[in-house]
């Protein structure tokens, strides 16, 4: 029977038996005819015969230890596409993704098809105002190809400083290639990239993954949010790749006020299953909430966007999200490295399984998915083909390809390439102009409610930033940049509003150019109904 409970941390326990290398062997098994045993045991000597003839005979020496690594390496392309192993010198660094911080571009990343893929670019990070993606990959560092590059290596070449600078080539799948100079800067790792009111009554709340404070980090920004008079809220999980199960389940419990569901996952034995059970009195119910996704919102994400919508809790906005319903537990080996290994699927309330479909050893397909035209139009014309479920009204849900969101906004900001280069330059433009120009006028600003509803930078500011950049040797399209001004202006607004008052205002000011975010402010009404049909 499953472990049902009211939502808390509990780890899930695992038994785990090492010979040579990792395997999870129920003992009933062991007693069956057919001993997975025996074909372990063969594979072994022929493993040993193969080292034996490459030390031998192989016409270089050979690095036996690196050999052994792409061995087990080989061993997870058969799995999942999520199922990793770690070498013992990443393990430290990868654990700094969920606390501290570093120095380095900030990305989150793996070796796929031989090229570091971008996972996600890491929040307020180097390589996410570059305009990194997940599913870029990263050819070629300071004009060396990238190729195979070991994991050792992409550390090595691409952390450094604050304040260096160092130079990567990305193919875009579907686009074209390009090379990007990126500064180093200290990299955070927050969970709330920020939490602001958008208007008088409606708070916003950026997540961007699921690390071991994301409970009490969203729980503080909403106590500040709720002292400053929000009565709605919008939650943006837009480009957050996941996290910590045990998160998830608890900021879902935040919105949910009643004992029912939350999450469930399914394993190979009853120890890798758990029910997670909304406990009432950790949930409120009593404001509106609107959820929003993208096709980089996985995991951990999709939990709680799958929760919210199974639950009718509140309305899901944007676009289908990545499609990963499957738990991965880190486990440590006896020389210090580590192996993610998928121990279970999980389930949102409904029954929903939201994993997309993949082939095992084949991860460009899987990421390539994401990048399709009109992908939203081609998933749509899938759903009969999808497994229905109901919401606990009895709305049709949709299994087996992410969570499609109850109402499609697609994002629509289209900018010059020269202004994205601008955007991207090593001398970074804005930010220097932002910041001096609000040095130079600080009697200028009063509140920042004043600055953020009337405050403007007119056409001369254009022209003296733009003559700026020129005098920075910045290569500069003055047609081009003259299509987007509206938009320049308001990041150098954005900017002033940094250098003034902090980051939260100045994502405050972005958001005016985030359509997604604007449109959501209009479907509220329609979030309200779900509050009467819950109480």
């Amino acid at each position: 029977m499953k472990n049902k409970k009211k939502f808390r941390r509990i780890p899930f326990a695992l038994t785990i038996i090492s010979v040579a290398l990792f395997a999870i062997i129920p003992l009933s098994q062991v007693l069956y005819s057919k001993n997975p045993y025996s074909a372990i045991e063969g594979k072994f000597k022929i493993m040993n015969q193969i080292l034996y003839y490459i030390n031998q005979f192989y016409f270089e020496d050979v690095d036996m230890d690196e050999l052994m690594e792409g061995a087990f390496q080989g061993i997870f392309k058969q799995l999942d596409p999520h199922s990793i192993y770690i070498p013992t010198k990443q393990q430290e660094e990868i654990d700094e993704l969920f606390r501290g911080s570093f120095q380095g571009i900030g990305i989150e990343f793996d070796i796929l098809n031989g090229y570091i893929t971008v996972i996600s670019p890491v929040a307020d990070s180097p390589s996410e105002r570059a305009g990194l993606m997940p599913g870029d990959q990263i050819i070629a560092i300071n004009g060396e190809d990238a190729y195979e590059i070991t994991k050792k290596d992409v550390f090595k070449k691409l952390r450094g400083p604050k304040g260096t600078s160092v130079e990567i080539t990305i193919r875009r799948l579907g686009g074209d290639k390009f090379d990007v100079i990126i500064i180093r800067d200290d990299i955070p790792i927050y969970s709330v990239r920020a939490a602001l009111m958008l208007d008088n009554e409606t708070g916003y709340i950026w997540l961007t993954r699921f690390s071991a404070a994301t409970d009490e980090e969203v729980r503080t920004s909403f106590n500040q949010l709720e002292a400053q008079g929000m009565k709605k809220l919008v939650l943006d999980l837009r480009n957050n790749s996941g996290g910590f199960l045990e998160q998830a389940a608890a900021i879902s419990n935040l919105f949910i006020a009643r004992e029912d569901t939350l999450v469930f996952t399914k394993g190979k034995s009853q120890k890798m299953e758990q029910v997670f059970i909304a406990d009432p009195a950790q949930g409120r119910e009593d404001y509106p909430l609107i959820v929003l996704i993208n096709r980089g919102s996985a995991s951990a994400s999709e939990i709680v966007a799958g929760a919210v919508q199974d639950l009718d809790r509140g309305l899901v906005l944007g676009e289908t999200s990545f499609g990963k319903g499957l738990v991965q537990r880190q486990l440590p080996l006896n020389d210090g490295s580590a192996i993610r290994v998928t121990i279970a699927r999980y389930y949102t309330p409904s029954g929903r399984l939201i994993q997309r479909p993949y082939s095992n050893g084949d991860t460009r397909d899987y990421y390539k998915d994401l990048y399709i035209e009109n992908r939203e139009t081609v998933l749509d014309s899938l759903k009969e083909l999808r497994p229905k479920y109901k919401t606990r009204s009895g709305r049709i849900v949709y299994g087996g390809g992410g969570i499609t969101p109850d109402q499609y906004i697609a994002y629509d900001l289209k900018l010059q390439k020269n202004t994205q280069r601008l955007l991207t330059h090593m001398k970074r433009p804005f930010f220097n102009w932002g910041s001096n120009y609000a040095s130079n006028h600080r009697d200028e600003f009063n509140t920042y409610e004043n600055f953020k509803s009337y405050w403007k930078l007119d056409e001369s500011d254009f022209h003296v930033f733009l003559d700026y950049a020129a005098n920075e040797e910045i290569e500069l399209n003055p047609d081009e940049l003259e299509t987007d001004k509206d938009y320049i202006l308001n990041m150098l607004k954005s900017e002033i509003a940094s250098a003034h008052w902090g980051k939260d205002e100045a994502i405050g000011i972005r958001l005016h150019y985030d359509n997604q975010v604007m449109s959501a402010l209009n479907y509220f009404n329609e979030a309200a109904k779900f509050i009467n049909n819950s109480q």
